[in-house]
Order: C-alpha cells, then sequence, then structure tokens
C-alpha cells in the first residue's frame, strides 16, 4: 500500500516522480490523488487500463524505487 508520508510533506516531489513515470496523469489527477491514496489506482487504471492488481503492483514498485 502506498505509504501515507506521500500524501502529506513530500507530495509536491512524488507528483513529479509520478508524473515522470506516468506520462497520462494530468495535473487534475494529482490533485485529485492528493489526500487518498486510493484513488491513484483508479486513476492508473482509467489511463493506462491496468487492472486493479496491476495497479498495486504498479504503485508498490514506484515506492520502492
Amino acid at each position: 500500500m502506498m505509504d501515507k508520508n506521500i500524501f502529506s510533506g513530500a507530495w509536491e516531489e512524488t507528483k513529479g516522480k509520478m508524473k515522470q513515470m506516468w506520462a497520462k496523469l494530468t495535473d487534475d489527477d494529482l490533485k485529485e490523488v492528493e489526500g487518498n491514496q486510493q484513488k491513484i489506482y483508479g486513476k492508473l487504471q482509467k489511463h493506462y487500463g491496468y487492472t486493479k492488481d496491476e495497479a498495486k503492483k504498479a504503485v508498490d514498485d514506484f515506492n520502492k524505487s
């Protein structure tokens, strides 16, 4: 599960890294995601066609890097 710290003080830095990794995520997507870690899964499913499990794995891999 995505670290809750990403959605607090480190959000601006993380948001930039997410845009680099997933270029299809818009600023509006990231504004909506801020503060709600579950929403990133839905955004990745919408833009990249991931299953929920694939989205969770992608986010877990992102957190590890």
